[in-house]
């Protein structure tokens, strides 16, 4: 069978260097045992080597002809483990019938970033994701505070995981080449458990300070409490949210509360 065509509507981009395939497969060595489920396998380059594993793995590909080709060219995945769906929309709690599993892949580009936010809303099954993203959201899932990359994925996501940047991949091992270099990631549960402030709240401060991340905290803060709060006059309102740790921003939520 010829090789899938590689669709701009779905961010496709394949791997084609082994050795890179071999060394993302890798990284769910770090926690041996559990099943694992690819995102978007394309062609199989990835799967191959998870395969070599000898650990259950599901794959989820929205691509018909993508599945098509594995269906035909790797009978050892098996077509029972070859998911035709789209990930975003899956019901995770049901792909190891609630089992935990690592989450890996060569990801879409185009939806890298709420492939992340489904793994935080189901976070109590997916103790290990990893995998290969554009470089610039690679940096941001990474950044410190201080940063220019760090943000509201960059806390929102580190709020639950520890995440390591790994290495960086070139455009040209990948058919066709993205504009952008790429970049492999691991993510792990932390010890955080629950979250000492309302979630929800906390949420809203993040993405309203960072949303207006030029200005200083006090300018978003004021449209939830109101311009009279004496809350207003606390000095941690006149550092910008970059300057926040994610402990920061737990207090400051605490703040935030007492004053509605």
């Amino acid at each position: 069978m010829k090789a899938v065509k590689a669709k701009k509507r779905l961010g496709q981009h394949f791997l084609t260097d082994l050795t890179v395939a071999s060394d993302i497969a890798d990284t769910v060595d770090v926690c041996p045992g559990i099943p694992v489920l690819e995102v978007g396998p394309g062609m199989g380059v990835l799967t191959q080597f998870l395969l070599r594993k000898n650990r259950p793995l599901k794959v989820v590909e929205i691509d018909e002809e993508s599945v098509s080709y594995l269906c035909k060219n790797l009978p050892a995945l098996g077509e029972d483990n070859i998911i035709p769906d789209d990930f975003l929309k899956m019901h995770l709690d049901r792909v190891f019938d609630g089992k935990p599993f690592m989450l890996t892949g060569n990801y879409p580009y185009n939806i890298s970033s709420q492939i992340f936010f489904k793994m935080l809303d189901n976070k109590e099954y997916i103790p290990y994701c990893s995998g290969m993203i554009q470089k610039e959201v690679g940096e941001r899932l990474a950044a410190q505070p201080g940063s220019k990359a760090y943000g509201i994925l960059s806390i929102l996501v580190q709020l639950w995981y520890n995440v390591e940047y790994l290495f960086t991949v070139p455009e040209t091992v990948f058919s066709p080449p993205p504009k952008v270099k790429s970049a492999v990631v691991r993510m792990s549960r932390n010890t955080r458990t629950t979250l000492e402030c309302n979630e929800q709240l906390f949420k809203q401060i993040v993405k309203g300070t960072f949303n207006q991340r030029r200005k200083k905290l006090r300018n978003s803060i004021q449209q939830i409490v109101g311009k009279e709060s004496p809350l207003l006059a606390d000095p941690t309102l006149d550092k910008r949210p970059e300057q926040l740790s994610i402990e920061d921003f737990i207090e400051l939520t605490l703040k935030v509360e007492q004053a509605m």
